[in-house]
């Protein structure tokens, strides 16, 4: 979109009669900001780029805080899958049914954030090279950092909904806004996408300790491992296993990235960044807080008060951590509530509670429910969009699909279970392919659960259909998965309603 020209008005107060104003006020102008002088200093460039940044976690725009990478993205990776589950009536609740459709408001946050978040990218890149007096150094900096911001939309949005719509800052200068446009190929969007990460991984520095280009050492900020990482996951997902694997031995390269020592402390609020962060959409209570733990925290819970337990974990998910897996611990299963009534799963078979008892009908998480966290209403939680796990469970698969089953994959992946003293895998002789893609993917659900992953990994390891079905059937759901229908998620209505070439045939 363009930037559009602006006047800031204050208008006087005119006294009411009974009927109406008798002289309106003159306006009086303060600023005039338009076009042509948005873009003159440095600090309007990092202005520009921190506007990109704060998409991460722009708000829907309704009453609630539903955000980004605080709310819907997670909403569309992980309560469409056997991980999430939401006892509440709405949209949320046809997620974990499985029965999405084009009106879906969460699909539909999802699409239009995104979008935004490249809308925004595409007006830095246009508008900063007009800013004379940066340096070749600063205006690389800058860029990096939004066509990194630009290719995570991206991604996004082919994860989501495959084909879309390709909108670069060419698209600033020349804005057309009758042609019906159609949408480019994920491949091309792809080429797209490794340009831009391309770029960055060139340009940007392993991490801000001693730059001149930030007053202070900007954690949070892209890096270069970070753009690398986000390769990485483009060619995982596009089974580019040997491109994959070289790059994760770049990322290696840095020297900059380690396992935190427990994942209860690296979920912690406190905990905003550490040497297992490669990027994060950051927040802090008093400033800029997200809704997350008044999402995710549990019913009627002493430690974590007044809290509604929207977004929650399937009964079925939390069974399968093995009791001495501290991943397990991770959840509010079983507690006395504020109300004095025992909160905990219902036995197998039963269905009303004896007195004194409440059976939940899924378990919350303490992931993003700090106990030791915010007590206000907004809380301050980290959202991990790349850690090192990630990478090095990255690095196992990578390694299988190409080799079959070797001790180095079987190391990588007992590397990340033994942090939560879970039981570690046996020798690979014990493994086939198959057997061992299964495992990872088993290790992937328990290590980034609500980190908006679980989709991707099951359509990338073609278990989508399989794994998504036979949690449904098991909770008395029907069946409603069929991968040739549902690998992409509908284009919302509104959007069709606009450009009939966003076609949902065969999506519904």
């Amino acid at each position: 979109m363009l930037i559009m020209k602006r006047t800031i008005f204050i208008f006087s107060a005119c006294l009411i009669g009974f009927t109406s104003c008798k002289k309106m006020a003159e306006p009086k102008v303060y600023s005039l900001l338009t076009d042509v002088n948005a873009f003159e200093t440095k600090a309007d460039a990092i202005a520009a780029v921190n506007g990109v940044y704060a998409r991460l976690k722009q708000p829907s725009g309704i009453s609630d805080s539903y955000q980004y990478y605080a709310g819907f993205q997670m909403a569309i990776t992980d309560f469409t899958t056997d991980i999430g589950h939401s006892f509440q009536s709405g949209d949320i609740s046809l997620l974990s049914d499985a029965q999405w459709s084009p009106t879906n408001k969460y699909t539909n946050f999802a699409y239009q954030h995104q979008y935004k978040m490249i809308s925004d990218a595409n007006n830095a890149l246009f508008y900063i090279p007009r800013i004379k007096t940066l340096t070749a150094e600063e205006r690389n900096q800058y860029f990096s950092e939004i066509r990194f911001l630009r290719a995570l939309g991206y991604m996004d949005l082919t994860d989501a909904f495959g084909p879309v719509i390709l909108v670069t800052e060419k698209n600033v200068e020349n804005p057309d806004y009758v042609t019906k446009v159609a949408p480019s190929s994920v491949e091309d969007i792809n080429q797209f996408i490794i340009a831009d990460l391309e770029f960055a991984a060139a340009n940007l520095p392993v991490n801000y300790k001693s730059k001149t280009m930030y007053p202070t050492n900007d954690v949070g900020r892209v890096t270069k491992g970070a753009a690398l990482s986000l390769l990485v996951k483009l060619y995982m997902r596009e089974h580019k296993w040997q491109d994959a694997l070289s790059t994760i031995q770049k990322v290696n390269a840095l020297n900059e990235y380690d396992l935190f020592p427990s994942y209860k402390g690296l979920f912690a609020e406190s905990n905003k960044w550490c040497q297992e962060s490669i990027f994060s959409a950051l927040a802090d209570a008093l400033n800029d807080g997200t809704e997350l733990m008044n999402h995710f925290g549990p019913l009627n819970n002493t430690e974590v008060a007044d809290r509604w337990q929207y977004y929650a974990a399937s009964w079925s998910f939390w069974n399968s951590y093995a009791p001495n897996d501290e991943r397990r611990e991770m959840f509010y299963y079983d507690y006395i509530g504020s109300d004095k009534l025992h909160y905990m799963q219902a036995p197998a078979g039963q269905t009303t509670p004896p007195a004194g008892v409440y059976y939940l009908p899924d378990v919350a998480t303490k992931k993003y429910a700090d106990p030791s966290g915010s007590k206000t209403y907004y809380d301050g939680h980290g959202i991990p969009i790349l850690r090192y796990a990630d990478i090095i469970m990255c690095h196992a698969e990578a390694l299988n699909e190409l080799n079959g089953p070797t001790q180095q994959s079987i190391d990588l992946i007992n590397r990340v279970k033994a942090r939560s003293k879970a039981t570690l895998l046996g020798p690979a002789a014990g493994y086939t392919k198959e057997t061992l893609r299964t495992a990872i993917l088993q290790e992937r659900g328990w290590e980034f659960f609500f980190e908006c992953k679980r989709r991707q990994d099951l359509i990338r390891t073609g278990m989508y259909q399989q794994v998504v079905n036979n949690y449904l059937q098991k909770i008395g759901k029907p069946a409603n998965v069929n991968i040739a229908r549902d690998k992409y998620f509908s284009y919302p209505q509104t959007q069709t309603d606009l450009n009939p070439n966003l076609n949902n045939a065969g999506r519904q």
